[in-house]
């Protein structure tokens, strides 16, 4: 039968341009049919209203008694009650006004009661928390309900959720394209740029795009000028009666006085995501109280759940608006000390935790292993990172300083947790503001082990070798000498590039075996094969890994296992050389098993490649093939094309032939 009494509860309209959300789509029919009530939550501007109105023309058929829809205006200062609803319910599913009870119990029974015997789903749009939704939730076989929410409504039973985010980047494209069309289509790049300072929020792009499409004349890279302004953005997203802005201040009063504080404060985050320890930092509260708070922000979608399990982050559009509330309502001297409250934490746990990675020297009681530091380092990079730079605008001198030294050893094996160039140039300007030679020479040598790559290497570590000899730093002419010989060798300029290789070897031997005198000596001998001189390079490397073993292996230090390793791999591709292929599986495996206990993934992979192009060498394909398809999955975690491409170019050798000697991967000390 068609809707008794269409008007009373017609479903919305829908826009003339839905795009994408064919996986959100198909998982919500699928819900849809496998219980009674089903919750589409997500943040303002989503695009839930719509979703859950095209489920319902998609599923109309299913439901031949009808589908109806009542706005529950939970996002308004008064939401509907819950007797108007039954009544508006009862009238669109054909009962009399007459016959319809008075109050809200009889009227919950009179609608199951007529539910019972039909085939209906009824969606609940704009749901302001469980109590407006607990009447309407029925069980009867044929009749479903949709709810949409910005809350979780958590304290539901029997109903099942679909969060919704943002659209994926090439659908966020085509809905722009679907509302301007010829502009979107000829400017791809601009396209994807707008899309992406919209944060890819359907209400965003609708109204960017309702923007151009009434503005013939608006290029897409004039509006874009419009949204790069943090400060006017929202404003610049609003056409007509749709506001970004708007939508996100109806949930903002609806928090607690204490979580509208907490969101405000979020602002001073200064990095992509955050954990528990800075909602506890900056709102300073107890981390029961955080936890408390950032349920409530996450309940109300004012805050998301990242990828990362124990971290949240800010939508784009709504950590703008966090600023802008924080802004409007707290003092600026009161914002610039909970920002530096936040910044110096940062600061400070981020130079205890790379303390953590030193051989020896002074130890913080913030974390009890390397392990704990090294996860507290990766989950909090972006954060750290803009606390030093903060730190470099600020004046901060000391701190910048010895964050930028802290640093050392852990950048080491994370090559591509933060842009190394910049925090170390950084720690030189640091040094220089606070007149220590030594350690501008020290973070001099850092900047050109961030460039090895690039020509302009050799030049920061010229400036080093000055620097330490004016002030008779010789740890620092020992670095400086070692990187510099290592480029020469890389521009072929062997007989330089044995001169001070060598000068570094015998300037290192008063410095300890593990840290200084074994790790040059080690690099002497990687450079040695390079130049071609195997023989003279494997007496070096073996004697490095006999003083390695003379020390002692046990109990060593993460750092020093990495040594270890390193001078493993050394050794094994000089056997692979010297045609020892046996031999060499035996140290790169070695080397491979002290990197994943290490956790060095990145180094972990490249020993795995070698291990298997031993392997293969010997004739062992069964284990290459082993062995390479562990290096490959671990080579897609990283920006690491040329690893990943000898992965993939061994793994293709395993019923064909042999390559030769293939690249050496990096190492710093």
């Amino acid at each position: 039968m068609k809707d008794p009494v269409p008007s009373a509860a017609a479903l919305p309209l829908l826009p003339p341009d839905l795009v994408g959300r064919e996986c959100e789509l198909l998982r919500l029919r699928e819900l849809v049919h496998a219980t009674p009530s089903v919750a589409i939550v997500g943040q303002p501007g989503v695009g839930k209203t719509v979703m859950a109105t095209f489920t319902a023309q998609q599923m109309r058929d299913e439901f031949p008694d009808g589908c109806f829809a009542i706005d529950l205006r939970g996002v308004d200062e008064q939401p509907l009650a819950v007797h108007v609803v039954f009544e508006r319910l009862l009238r669109a599913l054909g009962v009399p006004q007459s016959d319809i009870p008075a109050n809200e119990v009889e009227q919950a029974g009179a609608y199951r009661a007529v539910l019972s015997s039909r085939r209906v789903l009824v969606l609940l749009d704009n749901a302001a928390d469980e109590a407006q939704i607990r009447p309407f939730l029925v069980s009867a076989p044929g009749c479903r309900t949709l709810i949409t929410c910005r809350r979780m409504l958590m304290g539901l039973e029997g109903v099942r959720w679909l969060q919704l985010g943002p659209l994926e980047d090439p659908d966020a494209v085509a809905l722009l394209r679907s509302i301007v069309g010829d502009r979107v289509r000829e400017a791809p790049g601009e396209a994807a740029e707008l899309a992406a300072l919209c944060g890819n929020l359907p209400l965003a792009l609708r109204i960017a795009g309702n923007r151009l499409a009434s503005r013939p004349s608006w290029s897409l890279c004039y509006l874009i000028g419009q949204l790069r302004d943090e400060r006017t953005r929202l404003t610049s997203l609003s056409a007509g009666d749709l506001q970004v802005r708007s939508a996100l201040e109806v949930s903002y009063r609806r928090l607690s006085p204490r979580g509208r504080t907490v969101f405000r404060r979020l602002a001073a985050v200064p990095g992509s995501d955050f954990g528990v320890e800075l909602v506890r930092v900056a709102a300073e509260m107890t981390e029961r109280d955080a936890l408390t708070c950032l349920d409530e922000l996450l309940d109300a979608s004012m805050v998301l759940v990242s990828p990362v399990q124990g971290r949240f982050r800010f939508h784009d559009l709504i950590r703008i608006f966090a600023r802008e509330r924080w802004e409007a309502e707290d003092a600026a001297a009161e914002r610039d000390r909970v920002t530096q409250v936040v910044l110096r934490h940062l600061l400070r746990v981020a130079s205890a935790a790379g303390t953590q990675f030193f051989a020896s020297g002074p130890r913080s009681d913030i974390f009890a292993s390397v392990e704990e530091a090294l996860v507290w380092l990766n989950h909090e990079a972006s954060n750290w990172f803009a606390a030093v730079r903060a730190a470099a605008r600020r004046g901060w001198h000391r701190e910048a300083l010895g964050l930028a030294k802290s640093m050392h050893w852990y950048s080491d094996d994370h090559w591509f947790v933060v842009p190394w160039e910049e925090v170390f140039r950084i720690g030189v300007d640091a040094a220089r503001a606070l007149g220590d030679k030594s350690s501008e020479a020290q973070q001099l040598n850092f900047v050109g082990w961030a460039l090895r790559f690039e020509s302009a290497a050799l030049g920061f570590h010229e400036q080093a070798l000055r620097v330490a000899v004016e002030v008779g730093d010789a740890l620092e002419q020992v670095w400086a000498l070692a990187y510099i010989g290592a480029i020469h060798v890389r521009d072929g300029d062997a007989d330089r590039a044995r001169e001070i290789l060598r000068r570094s070897v015998e300037l290192s031997a008063p410095f300890d075996f593990w840290d200084v005198h074994g790790v040059v000596r080690y690099r002497y001998g990687r450079m040695l094969l390079r130049l071609g001189d195997t023989e003279e390079a494997f007496a070096v490397l073996q004697a490095v890994l006999a003083d390695v073993e003379a020390h002692g292996t046990a109990g060593l230090s993460l750092r020093r296992q990495s040594l270890v390793a390193m001078v493993n791999i050394g050794v094994g591709l000089c056997l692979h050389e010297l045609g020892k292929c046996g031999a060499a599986v035996t140290m790169f495996a070695q080397a491979r098993k002290i990197h994943a206990e290490n956790g060095a993934r990145l180094m972990e992979s490249g020993a795995a490649i070698w291990e298997g192009r031993c392997r293969l060498d010997a004739g062992d394909t069964a284990g290459a093939a082993v062995v390479l398809e562990e290096a490959l999955a671990a080579c897609e975690e990283f920006p690491m094309t040329e690893l990943y491409a000898q992965a993939k170019a061994e793994l293709a050798r395993l019923p064909g032939k042999r390559v030769p000697l293939g690249g050496v991967l990096p190492e710093r000390s």
